[in-house]
């Protein structure tokens, strides 16, 4: 090597083919790239299958002379090489996510880091959600496919002003076992990765510019066990797609129909793609000859079959719709009629699927005259080009103890290692604790736990956030968040505690607190509310409470009245009703309204009976039966002389102990009292008025 060219940085990159591995070693001059020098070797035997290595010692084997080779062109040790990855279970996930400020801003770098962050992390979910294949995937790339500003496109965001910015994404994913395979290899080769690619990445680099990603367009690398697809719209690449179908299915074939092993059957589908007649020998040592014309028969079938495939796919990953021309690189894709079927099936005109070779390299130099610039060597050049796009790498770091493997996009953050390690979103972000439930007079309510501490991370035993850059080896610590305490409340607090009911006592206005029954017991105000608790404010007191709340002696000799009926201990006191206490000796029975018509001639000569020895002549009052309309039913009245508004709530379904607002009580069309008298034909309405 001259000493202009050991002044310069030079590259060395590599195809690692289901068929071969190509290597290429280059630099970069200006604009142009100079192929310095090139190696290929087939595998011996199927080591690779549809783009994935199955023995890594023989692969590793091939990549070790190929690398011999070069390093005996150039007269120098190689020792870190650039890869790109394929696979038949290469997935790809789109996603859209927003991002909303408070106010106007200016958009920075951070901010849009931040957007893309959100994007990688929404499209992983969505792949993990529908991953159904039992193998660890890690995210190996991810293109960006256009950015929002207020929901209109922009092709770069910042240092704008805005309040709402989004972003489409496209994230790529493999399998653990692909990518091991690939570094396995590559390690027992002697070398180490600069840096890892998709091979759609790498081929899509070179063939299709920047300037003609305008146009919706697909480049399809046919290889020998996959066929790689990329495209492109508005100026981005809009999807990534993969099968396993390619260039090996039309060797089976060759093998099956001229009876030969699978090397054999290669070298006659390579050859008659430049010559008329093939000779050959059979698995029998026979002799034998075959044309052209007749392989092209024998593969016809699987010709159509992976064009259709093809077809199929580029649909579907546009959208459900063709696309405006297909590029065509990679060995598979030149054999001949292959193009012609591909146009067919997507409905395009045939000169807009074409093979793509020299015509994309005008930046590429060959030192090497006896090289040809043809399909072949687009993605073994574009592998190697894509060191000075993207030094993407494997890196290992500490993540809370455990030594993690993850895709260096040389901007890896915290959050990056815990989507990696599918460390709980929620564990960095503080947590309530448990909420109160219970319900207060039939409505269940809630008492919020209160938030606990957000998690404690550390790099290198450094405070750090989500967003701190992380490198190889970094130690990253995170103390999961916390949840706070869980809801509470006392009685006391509850809604309605501090309100009051008014009654008239011995003819003195006394206003008097609610009690409050939990679960049928009362409780104090500094009774703590329980998980599921069922509490009442009530609106009424009994005549008992009233006596203990005002300190009233209940004397032998004394009865009382509620509302000028004579109620014992039990009877319930609601707002604005009157609690007297007389003497007995103060009155007739007469005077005293029978409780209800339960009321037995027994319990009026016990009552009688109560009076000191004062002889009282025992009378009975003539019961009186009246019909009222209550409303718009009919309700009979029949247990007394007479009748006031407060007795008809013994005969009609309306409870006074849950108010539903304010009460409304008419008799005829006009307000009425509780203590009104009402007679035979009164036409009564009570009802619940919202305050």
């Amino acid at each position: 090597m001259s000493d202009s060219k050991q002044t310069v940085q030079m590259v060395y990159g590599l195809d690692i083919g289901t068929r071969s591995v190509v290597g290429t070693v280059g630099y970069r001059k200006g604009k142009k790239f100079i192929v310095v020098a090139m190696a290929k070797k087939e595998h011996e035997t199927r080591a690779m299958l549809d783009g994935q290595i199955h023995d890594i010692a023989k692969v590793a084997q091939t990549i070790k002379d190929v690398t011999k080779e070069l390093e005996e062109k150039l007269s120098t040790k190689l020792s870190r090489v650039c890869i790109a990855a394929a696979g038949r279970v290469l997935r790809t996930e789109q996603a859209h996510v927003d991002m909303k400020f408070d106010d106007v801003k200016v958009i920075t770098e951070e901010d849009i880091y931040t957007l893309n962050s959100s994007a990688i992390e929404e499209a992983y979910k969505k792949f993990l959600s529908s991953n159904d294949v039992d193998m660890k995937f890690y995210c190996v790339g991810s293109s960006i496919v256009r950015y929002y500003m207020h929901d209109s496109v922009m092709s770069n965001l910042e240092n704008h002003k805005a309040k709402k910015i989004g972003v489409d994404i496209i994230a790529t994913f493999l399998p653990d076992d692909v990518v091991d395979g690939l570094y396995k290899a590559v390690d027992l080769a002697g070398l180490e990765v600069a840096s890892l690619t998709l091979e759609p990445i790498a081929a899509i680099g070179l063939a299709i510019p920047e300037k003609f990603r305008l146009l919706n367009i697909a480049l399809v690398d046919v290889g020998a066990g996959t066929s790689d697809i990329s495209i492109t719209k508005d100026g981005s690449i809009i999807a990534f797609g993969m099968l396993p179908t390619a260039g090996d299915s039309l060797t089976e074939s060759i093998a099956t129909h001229c009876m030969v092993d699978f090397n054999t059957a290669e070298k006659i589908k390579k050859q008659s793609v430049i010559k008329a007649k093939i000779t050959y020998k059979d698995v029998m040592g026979n002799k034998m000859t075959i044309s052209k014309d007749e392989i092209a028969k024998v593969v016809a079938d699987d010709v159509e079959n992976m064009a259709s495939q093809v077809a199929e796919k580029i649909i579907e990953l546009n959208g459900g719709k063709t696309v405006g021309a297909v590029f065509v690189v990679g060995g598979g894709g030149i054999f001949p009629g292959y193009t012609e079927c591909l146009a067919n099936k997507l409905g395009v005109a045939k000169n807009r699927v074409a093979l793509r070779g020299r015509e994309v390299m005008d930046d590429i130099v060959f030192e090497d005259t006896s090289l040809k610039a043809d399909s072949l060597l687009v993605t073994p050049i574009g592998i190697a080009l894509s060191f000075y796009e993207e030094t993407n790498n494997f890196i290992y770091v500490d993540f809370n103890g455990t030594r993690v493997k993850i895709y260096n996009n040389n901007n890896l953050t915290v959050m990056d290692v815990a989507m990696q390690t599918e460390f709980p979103g929620e564990g960095f972000f503080p947590k309530s604790g448990k909420p109160l439930i219970y319900t207060l007079d039939g409505v269940e309510r809630m008492v919020r736990g209160s938030l606990g501490e957000p998690a404690v991370i550390t790099v290198n035993g450094e405070i750090a956030n989500l967003n701190t850059h992380i490198k190889e080896h970094d130690i990253i610590e995170v103390v999961e968040s916390t949840a706070g305490a869980e809801g509470a409340m006392k009685v006391s607090a509850l809604p309605g505690y501090k309100d009051t009911i008014r009654f008239n006592v011995n003819g003195i206005d006394v206003s008097m607190p609610k009690f409050v029954s939990v679960n049928g017991n009362l409780e104090s105000e500094y009774y703590d509310i329980c998980q599921g608790d069922e509490i009442k404010i009530l609106d009424y007191y009994t005549v008992e409470q009233i006596m203990q709340f005002m300190d009233i002696d209940n004397k032998e000799n004394a009865v009382c009245m509620v509302n000028n009926k004579k109620a014992d201990d039990d009877t319930k006191v609601y707002e604005n009703f009157t609690v007297e206490w007389k003497m007995v000796d103060a009155l007739s029975f007469d005077e005293l309204p029978e409780e209800d018509e339960s009321e037995t001639d027994e319990k009026a000569d016990e009552e009688n009976n109560k009076a000191e020895e004062k002889p009282v002549t025992k009378k009975k009052a003539k019961k009186k039966k009246i019909v009222v309309t209550v409303n718009d039913k009919p309700v009979t009245l029949d247990s007394k002389s007479s009748y006031v508004f407060v007795d008809i709530f013994d005969k009609i379904d309306f409870d006074l102990s849950k108010p539903q607002g304010a009460i409304v009580t008419k008799k005829n069309g006009a307000s009425a009292e509780y203590m009104e008298e009402i007679h035979d034909g009164d036409v009564i309405e009570v009802y619940w008025e919202k305050i």
